[in-house]
């Protein structure tokens, strides 16, 4: 189109100065006028999208472009990822339980699809945020309270899936949801501390019991060594006293094992032999 106008526009100017000189210079001038309104400059990172009167005719690649003035319109795209907010959301569990859910949309244009970005939605930057609420209401609603707290990988994954199944008739390829908030009513705050409190006792309660168990097995083990020696209890009552002793403040009773007295065992009947 472009090269055809170029065409036309040269001989004129041509025609102009077969007339009169005069005429060719203006024409030269119209010319220069009509290069330097046509020039598109589009960035690597951009693509343009031609209307032809009012016709979508093609795309153009990055660099230097012509377009004919008044005939042809471009419409940029941008090929970057863009991050946008997904706004505040307070989807309702399937437990029946309020929430307030925030996230970020990472996504982008395809090159092969700039045009459906322009021709199938009018603003598609709008329509992917308003899309993204309404999946991540949904997804929500259709799981409990538990689901969503320990799996939000997942279920930034299937909203993800849903908004880029909607969304790819416009050209976009949705990358990646992220859940940057999930914010509980106080009441089930406060709820889920005390669950939490109550399991962190139940866990010391069976450490402590399996402490013991365990403490228990290796007493009695001790017991049954210090047992099979003779004079062995005898000698751990020493110890123990010796150990208790070292401090004047400490006032001990205890019990005399019976093998601290065994030594004395048929000593009075061996007094009276003798005698």
């Amino acid at each position: 189109m472009w090269g055809i106008a170029f065409l036309l526009f040269l001989v004129l100017t041509v025609l102009g100065f077969l007339v009169h000189p005069a005429i060719g210079i203006v024409l030269v001038i119209v010319d220069l006028v009509f290069i330097l309104v046509s020039i598109r400059v589009i960035m690597e990172y951009q693509r343009g999208v031609v209307f032809t009167f009012g016709k979508f005719t093609g795309n153009l690649s990055p660099g230097f472009n012509l377009v004919v003035p008044g005939v042809q319109r471009i419409a940029m795209v941008d090929l970057r990822v863009r991050v946008d907010d997904v706004p505040e959301q307070s989807p309702i569990t399937k437990d029946n339980v309020s929430l307030k859910v925030d996230a970020v949309i990472y996504y982008k244009i395809l090159e092969e699809k700039a045009q459906d970005a322009i021709i199938e939605v009018e603003d598609y930057r709008y329509a992917v945020s308003q899309l993204a609420q309404t999946t991540m209401r949904n997804v929500i609603g259709n799981m409990l309270l538990d689901e969503v707290l320990s799996k939000r990988d997942e279920v930034a994954n299937k909203i993800r899936e849903v908004v880029e199944v909607a969304s790819g008739k416009w050209g976009v390829d949705v990358e990646a949801v992220k859940l940057r908030l999930i914010e509980l009513p106080e009441e089930m705050k406060r709820v889920m501390a005390r669950a939490a409190e109550a399991e962190r006792i139940k866990r010391a309660a069976i450490i402590k019991a399996s402490g013991e168990a365990q403490a228990a097995q290796i007493v009695s083990k001790a017991a049954e060594t210090i047992a099979s020696v003779e004079g062995g209890l005898n000698l751990r009552t020493i110890q123990g006293l010796q150990q208790i002793s070292s401090d004047p403040s400490n006032e001990v009773v205890f019990f005399v094992p019976i093998d601290t007295i065994k030594p004395l065992e048929g000593y009075p009947e061996a007094k009276e032999g003798k005698k």
